[in-house]
């Protein structure tokens, strides 16, 4: 990589990280704390408030995603992030369910991720891009890994308000960077709109990973739903939780970045993002049947090298098949990513309520499933363009 593209990658990843920190440290304890809150009693409301946020970016990701390709990067990223500090600011303030909920939602409207992972591919070469979005990804896992160590001590130590104030100094944080740090270059980000908008959406290869995008992201909700009651009716207490995840998230890390690598040099990235989506369909059905601790560590540890393979490949496959319209297409891709976290958690919310832990897990198989026979369609890249 060169020092730009080096310093885009670290500097947009840092964005990521700071934004993504603020929504992890909830995940871990919010359903655990929201019993405490009115309404906090009924999964589904709970699900609602996690899944709110998705279901509003998935509304905006596609138009910001296109201003983005119009006015440029930078602006849409800033103002998105107001929102998300003002949203943080509004559900710290309050301890009912029904103002978390609505300081997610406008979180939610903060819907950057299309405009900044277009910014990435607007700063890095064609075959340095999978890895610039890898650092991406990456930054995401260890921030998640973070979390995972820190949410239940900060829950303790600030509780739940304070988190979200946390979350929003962390989005203040990403301001700067954004500002500041980001290199000034915007290959394409001001160029007119080169393709319809109906052309990148019925887009084959789009579509399919979009489909996935959307499972990959409703069963990771779903899966935060129901995994930490398992976890501690295995004896594993809430406060250590991470003892589990931490390690779980580093190896997967080092799983992920071995894969991608030989992928990369062998020009074969369709065997890694099968097995990846393999990986996760066996660690569902083993959460499914886990009748012990080792069982669940085991499935984590699987789950987790799939999650991490898919996180980072699929945004820089979509930037190369759309490389004349990146905005618009990420717009699209993180649309669906949105919904399926809006529907992870409303949908694995009931289901928990209605039907039992194991059949949450059942419910993310089948969908797994259905998503790795479509992708035994995908093609391998296409050639190198000068995008």
């Amino acid at each position: 990589m060169e020092r730009s593209e080096l310093r885009a990658a670290l500097a947009l990843s840092g964005i990521f990280a700071l934004r993504m920190l603020g929504l992890f440290l909830i995940l871990p304890v919010f359903s655990m704390h929201a019993k405490s809150l009115p309404g906090g009693d009924q999964a589904t409301l709970v699900g609602l408030a996690l899944g709110i946020y998705g279901m509003v970016q998935a509304c905006l990701h596609i138009p910001l995603g296109m201003l983005s390709d119009k006015y440029g990067r930078r602006p849409v990223v800033a103002v998105g992030l107001v929102l998300f500090v003002l949203g943080a600011l509004i559900a710290a303030s309050h301890d009912e369910l029904a103002w978390i909920t609505v300081g997610r939602a406008i979180q939610g409207a903060g819907a950057i991720s299309a405009a900044i992972t277009a910014w990435l591919a607007d700063l890095t070469r064609e075959e340095t891009r999978t890895r610039s979005m890898a650092m991406v990804g990456g930054s995401i896992a260890l921030t998640f890994a973070l979390s995972l160590v820190i949410a239940a001590p900060l829950h303790e130590l600030i509780g739940l308000n304070g988190m979200f104030y946390l979350m929003a100094l962390l989005g203040l944080g990403a301001i700067l960077i954004a500002l500041f740090v980001v290199p000034g270059q915007e290959v394409a980000a001001k160029s007119p709109f080169t393709a319809k908008f109906s052309e990148i959406f019925f887009n084959k290869d789009l579509l399919r990973l979009n489909v996935g995008v959307l499972i990959l992201h409703a069963a990771q909700v779903a899966l935060f739903m129901t995994l930490p009651g398992l976890l501690v009716r295995a004896d594993l207490p809430l406060n250590a939780h991470w003892r589990l995840y931490l390690p779980a998230v580093l190896i997967s890390f080092v799983f992920m970045g071995l894969i991608i690598m030989v992928s990369e040099r062998r020009k074969k990235m369709k065997p890694a993002f099968i097995f990846g989506i393999m990986a996760m369909l066996v660690a569902q059905l083993m959460m499914a049947n886990s009748v012990t601790l080792l069982m669940l560590a085991t499935a984590v540890l699987i789950y987790f090298v799939g999650f991490n393979i898919l996180e980072a490949m699929q945004p820089s496959l979509v930037s190369r098949w759309a490389s004349h319209a990146k905005g618009t297409a990420l717009g699209i891709y993180n649309t669906t990513q949105s919904t399926g976290l809006f529907l992870g958690g409303v949908l694995g919310g009931w289901i928990l309520q209605t039907k039992g832990e194991a059949a949450v897990f059942y419910a993310c198989s089948g969908a797994i499933f259905m998503w790795l026979i479509i992708s035994f369609g995908m093609r391998e890249l296409p050639p190198k363009t000068n995008s």
